[in-house]
């Protein structure tokens, strides 16, 4: 763990610098940052360590090495770090950097989630509705998911909305699911902005669904777009299918906007 392929600063020269002058080295471009990161992730500081691991796994500033990556993150969640335990999940889940494991991802999750991380407690509660890794258990899930969402956690509030709009565990109850739907929805999730749209028009605030309908693409995946503009074009209601012209057009933007693929050489 201590050997990185590339120069770290020492901890004298860390020590040197000062806690205010590493934040700012750290915001820097990668390549002028990267030493500075290195640094203090050998030396100990374990959300340095977290972030190492990101940019080894995205390959930013450094050459993408996923077995790097899950190397730090280990190495941090096993001295306690909520955010590295649910990316230590996430690469058992993936197989990034390891073999493929999905018990050993929910343990990981429910280590992130017992120490508070957001995201852990989703993937937790994700786990256990798919009875991935561990026995389902949808009413466990609801208890992750909803204290996720006392985070702001926007996907965990979208996931609320949905259970309480369809009775899963709890009575059905369309207004609490609004509520959280339009939660999810400022806080930037792409489904709760598609929820929170749907249900606005279905409630006759057809202006303010349309605004909400356009942000979808700007974030959503293809997919996810795809399958919204078929449940918007065949929706039995006329006030989803009139929501359909203002997606339809917002994705088309959003896909010109896209940079067009880098040109390859015969």
């Amino acid at each position: 763990m201590d050997t990185l392929p590339f120069r770290v600063a020492t901890p004298v020269e860390l020590d040197q610098l000062g806690p205010a002058a590493l934040r700012d080295k750290l915001a820097g471009p990668p390549h002028l940052a990267l030493p500075w990161l290195g640094g203090a992730a050998v030396a100990g500081h374990l959300d340095a360590q977290m972030v190492l691991g990101q940019w080894f796994l995205a390959g930013h500033g450094v050459t993408r090495d996923e077995a790097q990556a899950f190397a730090w993150f280990k190495h941090a969640a096993h001295a306690g770090h909520a955010g590295a335990a649910n990316l230590a999940g996430r690469c058992y889940e993936n197989g990034w950097g390891t073999a493929h494991d999905d018990r050993a991802a929910a343990h990981w999750y429910t280590l992130a989630a017992e120490r508070g991380s957001d995201w852990g407690m989703y993937n937790l509660a994700t786990a256990l509705v798919l009875g991935r890794g561990l026995a389902p258990d949808r009413r466990a899930a609801l208890g992750w998911y909803e204290r996720a969402a006392a985070l702001g956690h926007a996907k965990s509030l979208n996931i609320v909305g949905s259970f309480h709009e369809d009775g899963w565990e709890v009575a059905q109850d369309p207004a609490r699911a609004a509520a959280y739907y339009r939660q999810a929805a400022e806080g930037g999730d792409f489904r709760g902005q598609f929820n929170h749209a749907r249900m606005l028009a279905l409630a006759g605030r057809e202006a303010e669904a349309q605004q909400w309908i356009r942000l979808v693409p700007q974030t959503a995946t293809g997919p996810f777009i795809d399958k919204m503009l078929a449940f918007l074009r065949d929706a039995p209601q006329h006030a989803l299918q009139r929501l359909y012209a203002h997606a339809d057009q917002a994705a088309r933007a959003a896909r010109a906007a896209q940079p067009a693929p880098a040109a390859t050489a015969a």
